[in-house]
């Protein structure tokens, strides 16, 4: 961004944040923007990258951003384009035990998915994530980034804060990334800064408040709140924390941060706070802080029966054979899903309170007593692939395939294969006697090659 034209109230306001910082923090908006991946550690592939980043064990940063529309990989769900910054996450969950087995996780504001993969990243297979967007074709979006991840130990929401709070002590940890005033996004996004006013800041923090008092109770005593905006102002950052503080609802937790990270550290109100400045940090603008609850209900006892719809014997042992690792199977109309063992009864308590969008991995329909393998399936981490051919591709026919145009199946044997890109399955193709069909979904084929997909935070 050239000679960035900053509103002035927000001026005023940072140079009484930064103080003799400010001549650096305005001139770090006139620098591109860095271009930072996050892999997914279940999905190896070769990739050239510039450098680590400090605070997230699979985060890279790359030389320039690519095309990644046109990187297979991409869409195979082996990386996530992510802002560094919003990373630190890892560490925030870490630090608080979060990979811990069995516990239950909200990622309450999660579209397009940036977090909630993280999250699946580091989780115990074990547990659960629930990943809420209330905005329902941003929930879309979400669903579609967290199946080309991989994963089934996930639930897909699209459901108000609100419709939270009657589910009274059900989560270990709740992550907020809050909609805010995007102050931490005017380097990469100029409709961010065109947007702001300090009528917002104050909008904002509003809604911030409402989001908090509405989770708050869904929040397992001794549980935990990682709060985070991409914003710099007090009100929407540690105003809305430490009035849970004062109040004797929860404390603040201070995490570990190497000093050559150069996170700065800030204790405010009685809450310890990390804020991320495009000067100090090779990323964009972050706040994150957390908090641990000290007051609440007990967890509820869930009922005993799942009451989920059970998959027949025959097909439940073909679609077993499939996977890696004991799941449990449901039915869905004709669809058969998976989540984690003992996972049911939760599954059934978030039905009755929030909308569901997807839930676990969808494995296949089931037609005349056989199954019909669906693309969540080829993409997968649970998913056996030695029992599938394989159709090995170069790049130009898998960005056909991506285009859901046909390709040819060489000498693969007729039925269901696996289409591969380096080793990483891309989807499914039905191999007949002279040709191949594209299964790819229709609604996630590439349409523009020269779209970029965005980064997970605005």
């Amino acid at each position: 961004m050239q000679n960035p034209q900053f509103p002035p109230n927000f001026v005023n306001a940072m140079k009484m944040q930064l103080g003799s910082d400010w001549d650096a923090f305005a001139a770090a908006h006139e620098l591109p923007t860095p271009v930072s991946i996050r892999f997914n550690p279940k999905k190896t592939i070769a990739m050239e990258t510039k450098a680590g980043v400090p605070w997230s064990s699979y985060g890279r940063y790359l030389s320039e951003r690519p095309s990644f529309t046109r990187d297979p990989r991409f869409h195979g769900g082996a990386y996530y384009v992510q802002e560094a910054s919003s990373m630190f996450l890892e560490q925030a969950f870490l630090q608080i035990g979060g990979d811990a087995a069995d516990m239950t996780v909200l990622d309450l504001c999660a579209a397009p998915g940036g977090k909630s993969t993280h999250l699946l990243s580091m989780m115990s297979a074990d547990s659960l994530l629930v990943s809420n967007e209330v905005i329902r074709a941003r929930a879309n979006i979400l669903s579609e980034n967290v199946q080309k991840w991989g994963y089934a130990n996930v639930v897909v929401t699209s459901s108000d804060p609100q419709q939270f709070t009657s589910l009274e002590s059900v989560f270990d940890i709740i992550v907020v990334d809050a909609p805010c005033s995007g102050e931490g996004m005017f380097r990469k996004d100029t409709d961010a800064m065109n947007a702001w006013s300090s009528d917002n800041v104050v909008l904002c923090a509003r809604r911030q408040q409402r989001i908090l008092d509405d989770i708050w109770p869904a929040v397992k005593n001794g549980g935990y709140v990682i709060y985070a905006t991409c914003t710099y102002n007090e009100q929407e950052n540690e105003e809305q924390l430490s009035r849970l503080v004062s109040r004797g609802d929860a404390e603040s937790v201070a995490l570990q941060v190497p000093p050559d990270w150069k996170v700065t550290t800030l204790g405010l109100g009685g809450v310890q706070a990390y804020r991320f400045y495009p000067h100090k940090t090779s990323g964009e603008g972050l706040f994150m802080a957390v908090l641990r609850k000290t007051s609440g209900s007990p967890a509820p006892r869930l009922k005993s029966s799942s009451e989920l719809a059970r998959v027949a014997r025959p097909l439940e042992e073909t679609i077993s054979s499939w996977v890696l690792s004991p799941m449990q199977y449901f039915m869905f109309k004709e669809d058969i899903r998976m989540i984690p063992p003992d996972s049911g009864r939760l599954l059934n308590l978030l039905s009755r309170h929030l909308y569901l969008v997807n839930a676990g991995t969808w494995l296949g329909t089931s037609k005349h007593n056989k199954i019909i393998p669906s693309h969540a399936a080829a993409l997968s981490v649970q998913l056996d692939q030695s029992r599938w051919p394989a159709l090995d591709v170069d790049h130009e026919t898998a960005i056909r395939y991506l285009r859901k145009e046909a390709i040819a199946p060489g000498e693969t044997p007729r039925g269901f294969a696996l289409v591969k890109y380096q080793g990483l399955p891309l989807g499914w193709v039905n191999v007949l006697d002279t040709r191949a069909n594209n299964l790819y979904p229709a609604e996630w084929r590439i349409r523009n090659l020269d779209h970029q997909p965005p980064s997970s935070d605005y």
